[in-house]
């Protein structure tokens, strides 16, 4: 049975099927497809915490389906743009778990993630997946993994 670690960007997946469908990501739909055979090595979404008690009840979702969910805070600046990007988190789970793993999946769409997918499967020997709305997903980090599957009405609410 395959080792599986799963890393879901859920600011990115979330910002995308909104924008492309106007729909939520099914993450029941999603755990079953990329846990079906497999056993869970770990599974991390990573999140924005507003203090939001919709937002806190959606990550109480999440962990019931078996994540665990790591929170940062919202940070307002104070020209009104926002920060609360995970991308060296990821980045770092990423590479603590790869080793360990037979397949790293990955649920975004930033290219930014395509170096660490190439270092993944050439110092690791890891298989990886991105999960990704393709007409939002970088070319870089579809053509860097492994295998590519695209977000669409099976994987949306």
């Amino acid at each position: 049975m395959q080792k599986v670690a799963i890393f879901v960007d859920v600011q990115n997946i979330y910002y995308t099927t909104k924008q492309c469908y106007q729909r939520h990501f099914n993450y029941r739909a999603f755990w079953a497809e990329a846990t079906t055979d497999r056993q869970v090595l770990v599974a991390f979404a990573y999140a924005i915490d507003k203090g939001d008690p919709k937002q806190q009840a959606f990550q109480q979702i999440l962990r019931q389906l078996g994540f665990t969910v790591k929170l940062k805070p919202y940070i307002q600046r104070c020209d009104g743009s926002a920060k609360g990007d995970w991308d060296v988190g990821i980045t770092l789970d990423v590479l603590d778990y790869a080793a360990q793993a037979d397949v790293v999946v990955l649920v975004s769409g930033d290219g930014d993630f395509d170096l660490l997918l190439d270092k993944t499967q050439q110092h690791y020997h890891t298989q990886t997946e991105v999960y990704g709305v393709t007409s939002l997903t970088a070319p870089s980090l579809i053509t860097a993994a492994t295998r590519f599957i695209a977000v669409d009405d099976r994987l949306l609410l």
